[in-house]
């Protein structure tokens, strides 16, 4: 039974004014404004000094803590002024030159805020014209992954760097915005026998100068400040060729490089890469953009940076080899795809300014996707596109937000643009509307974009404008626009009589909270069965479409609409009865949409276990899991009883008991080696369901003896793809003690793979002891990204999770000022979003928010706050009836 069958009655009662549920509704947060700064440059530079090529010659040695530089800018000036503004963050300065007409003047370097803007200050007016600026300065390597930044492996210290956004200030002078693309001749000098690494290929042999080696390298097309690579080290390399395409002549020179200790597991990226670099010079039908391509890692970067022609990855997203689990692999193809796709549209086609940042990453959220799917079909990367993209549905569905595409006035909130909307939802969005046009159609939109802008710049306007050749339906520019330009995810109310489908559009909320206004033209595709989907535009707040075939029509034939839907309770079973028999996009639609109205107060979590028994044996192991999944996260959330809990364990058990009879289980390492991935990863999502059971005794016996085995030195006792799982469960049996041994020898391996996995169960054991340790230990092998991971861990689990919450608020001010760039700048909000409850989330705004004001945190934080809030709504208002239905689960 559902609890309210009238959705338009549900929604007219929150809308009531003075009505109980309308008292709770809150308005849409406003966007955090930076405090203004007159007469100064805080956001663009303008336009009276355009920068026309760079000369670097950096001095690194990562075996010390600072490095030195000589750089030289020609500018233009297009009117004469005593000041230049631009950009250096942290440099100790000691000499600024400009030359002129023969003439050298002296200036005065002056930093004018916390985010690197600078003012270099003459005697006497630069004329306008050509001028060469040349800088002599020294500054610090980073400790974290932002700006020129080093760390010691095994006793060797490298140096990588991390630039996006606007971290290239911290390593070089220079006018550090996306719209300034120059030619870049650099030169390192670096100790002898180090390999170093810029954008282009080195040229010839490095000589040797004062004691150093001079690496000069070849210039590359044009490229803005942020996508400029410096890396030097005693790095591993293993060296290659993409072959010629039929978009290039010649050989393409790849390389993998890594620190020394990854070397023999270099050679699954390198050939990987090859195929993805073919796959996407056919797609974009030319070259790739670049003369070589490095494909380097480091172990302290979060992500991946697409830096042209040297992309930069976290160790583990390139280092494996064939046996890796199926997870690291798709892991691999998406994210390469991505960085990747970047080449041609970021690094070729760049944006003009940060507010359309979200083209770049959209669309190579989109690209990685696609390119992994295509390199290895196997994998089911498709399915970890859909999952992202309801990941993003659910923050988009927050009042506290922003759309796609936002305006960037200053530094401070460029940041910011880095988040689950531009990735998650933009990239969703890109495909629903490739989804829609076709492949052929929208393929020749994005290559008319990159020919009509290539080598420079480009904003939405110009992409919309691509789009617009092709498309055939003036409709869908304007379609594109109202889900970049506006926040929110349209839910789709639906009602069907017979060959008759009537659909409201509203924005949806969840439980307790009114609806704001919202409008899309949506491009929709619905489905019967036999008959081909049809699909279409809604245009209007309600339409009637017509929709041949027999049974019951599917909202959203494919997957691909990023939006969800709301049905009767006959249309939901009718759905829910044939689910077993639907495509994998369509089946993650539905579960995604029933979840959604689950957590609005309309559907009942008896419903969602009926999905499950119908899509248990799907053959997509993301369809299949995933009912369980959602089922899983009301019990995380603390939404349901310790009677309820066991309800739950019984229907798994049923679910997921005779499957392991099927798959058996085995931890040793290579067992299933060269079974089909989608039946290793289902192997992995029932075992991994069934360990906290009555009947997962066995298993948890099993994986804590192959762990002990590991970390005895029997390497081949446990495959990787049991690493988290056994971790757990080992110091589950062993205790505190055993945690403390895991950390000491976590903190000795380099190991890619069992570093992080080790030092993150130690976090989420539970015992609040542990968690204090761990969260005030002071290791100088402790890198700061691994301790913010300790808190991550220790706020994971109920029973730590207010010492984490106490911790955070003692050591706010370290964790505001930690370096790290963009990558950890909105960490610490996520990880207060795990509570449920009304009054912490108002806590959590008092405690965190004047701290975080102004930051990129900010919105995070009134998102993990709204989270907060929203889930303690739902269990005051439908609470009772959740578990009530886990009790009588069956």
């Amino acid at each position: 039974m559902r609890i309210i069958g009238c959705l338009v009655l549900f929604l007219a009662l929150l809308s009531a004014p003075g009505g109980a549920l309308a008292q709770v509704a809150e308005k849409e947060a406003a966007p955090v404004v930076a405090q203004e700064k007159p007469d100064l440059p805080f956001g663009r530079l303008g336009d009276s000094v355009r920068p026309l090529a760079y000369r670097l010659d950096l001095t690194v040695d990562p075996a010390k803590p600072r490095f030195s530089g000589h750089v030289e800018i020609d500018v233009n000036m297009t009117r004469s002024a005593p000041k230049v503004f631009l950009h250096g963050r942290d440099l100790d300065v000691a000499k600024v030159e400009a030359h002129v007409g023969g003439q050298t003047l002296v200036g005065q370097w002056r930093q004018l805020d916390s985010n690197g803007l600078a003012q270099v200050l003459f005697d006497r007016d630069l004329p306008a014209g050509p001028v060469t600026l040349a800088f002599d300065y020294t500054a610090a390597f980073g400790q974290g992954p932002s700006g020129l930044f080093r760390v010691e492996v095994e006793g060797a210290w490298y140096a990588w760097s991390q630039f996006q956004s606007i971290d290239a200030r911290a390593a070089f002078p220079g006018f550090d915005q996306p719209g300034f693309k120059t030619p870049f001749a650099v030169t390192l000098r670096t100790p002898p026998g180090l390999v170093a690494i810029s954008n282009g290929p080195e040229i010839g042999t490095p000589a040797v100068e004062g004691g150093l080696a001079v690496h000069r390298f070849a210039p590359v097309p044009p490229l803005p400040t942020y996508l400029v690579a410096v890396m030097v080290g005693p790095f591993a390399v293993l060296s290659g060729e993409v072959p010629p395409t039929p978009q290039r002549a010649e050989p393409l020179p790849l390389r993998i490089v890594s620190t020394r200790q990854n070397a023999d597991r270099l050679a699954f990226a390198l050939e990987g890469s090859k195929r993805i670099v073919t796959q996407l010079e056919s797609y974009f039908g030319e070259r790739f953009p670049f003369p070589k391509l490095d494909q380097i890692t480091s172990p302290i970067l979060p992500g991946a940076m697409e830096n042209a022609g040297a992309d930069l990855y976290r160790d583990d997203i390139l280092v494996m080899d064939a046996n890796a689990p199926v997870q690291q692999q798709r892991q691999f193809g998406m994210i390469v795809g991505h960085e990747l796709g970047h080449q041609w549209f970021g690094d070729l086609v760049t944006p003009d300014w940060w507010d359309d940042l979200w083209l770049n990453e959209s669309f190579a959220n989109w690209i990685g996707y696609r390119s992994g799917q295509e390199w290895r079909p196997d994998l089911g990367i498709a399915g970890d596109a859909l999952g992202v993209g309801y990941q993003a549905m659910d923050i988009d569905g927050l009042l506290a937000g922003r759309p796609i595409r936002q305006p960037i006035e200053t530094s401070d909130q460029i940041d910011s643009a880095f988040d689950s909307i531009t990735y998650g939802k933009g990239g969703r969005v890109v495909g629903m509307i490739a989804d829609w046009l076709g492949e052929d159609r929208f393929r020749e939109g994005v290559r008319r974009y990159i020919a009509a802008h290539r080598q420079g710049t480009a904003t939405s306007a110009d992409f919309f404008a691509a789009l617009a050749e092709v498309a055939g339906d003036p409709r869908l520019v304007p379609a594109m626009r109202s889900f970049v330009e506006q926040q929110g995810v349209p839910l789709l109310a639906m009602k069907q009589q017979g060959d008759r489908v009537a659909i409201t559009q509203l924005r949806y909320t969840t439980a307790g909270i009114a609806p704001p206004e919202g409008r899309w033209i949506i491009p929709i595709c619905l489905r019967r069965a036999g008959a081909e989907r049809m699909c279409t535009i809604m245009d209007r707040p309600t339409q009637t479409f017509v929709v041949p075939g027999n049974g019951p029509v599917f909202p959203n034939a494919g997957g691909a609409g990023y939006y969800r839907f709301e049905l009767t309770g006959q249309h939901w079973q009718s759905l829910i009865a044939g689910a077993g028999s639907l495509p994998a996009g369509e089946a993650l639609a539905l579960v995604d949409s029933l979840d959604a109205s689950i957590r609005a107060g309309r559907g009942n979590v008896g419903e969602m276990a009926q999905l499950a028994h119908a899509l248990i044996r799907h053959p997509d192991p993301h369809a299949a899991d995933a009912p369980f999944e959602a089922l899983s996260g009301y019990v995380m959330q603390g939404l349901v009883s310790a009677r309820g809990r066991q309800g739950f364990n019984v229907v798994r058990e049923r679910l997921y008991v005779p499957l392991l009879k099927e798959f058996g289980f085995d931890p040793r390492a290579g067992v299933y080696a060269g079974e089909a991935p989608a039946h290793s990863q289902r192997r992995v999502q029932v075992v991994e369901a069934l360990l906290a059971t009555s009947r997962g005794g066995k298993l948890r016996d099993q994986l804590a003896q192959a762990m002990e085995a590991y970390l005895g030195g029997d390497s081949a006792a446990l495959d990787p793809a049991w690493m988290d799982h056994a971790l757990d469960v080992y110091l589950f049996q062993q205790g505190a003690p055993a945690a403390r041994t895991l950390v000491e020898k976590a903190l000795t391996s380099e190991d890619p793979v069992f570093r992080p996995a080790a030092l993150a169960a130690a976090a989420r054991t539970g015992d609040t002891k542990l968690a204090a340790w761990l969260l005030d230990l002071q290791d100088p092998r402790l890198r700061e990204g691994e301790r913010l991971s300790f808190l991550d861990g220790v706020m994971a689990r109920s029973a730590t999770r207010d010492i984490g919450y106490q911790w955070a608020v003692t050591h706010l001010d370290d964790l505001v000022t930690a370096s790290g760039g963009q990558f950890f700048a909105t960490r610490l909000p996520q990880m207060l979003g795990r509570y449920c409850s009304v009054d912490k989330a108002a806590q959590i705004t008092r405690d965190f928010g004047p701290s975080l004001a102004g930051t990129p945190g900010a919105l995070e934080l009134a998102r993990a706050s709204e989270r907060v809030r929203n889930c303690g709504l739902l269990d005051d208002l439908v609470g009772a009836q959740i578990d009530g239905d886990f009790v009588t689960m069956k």
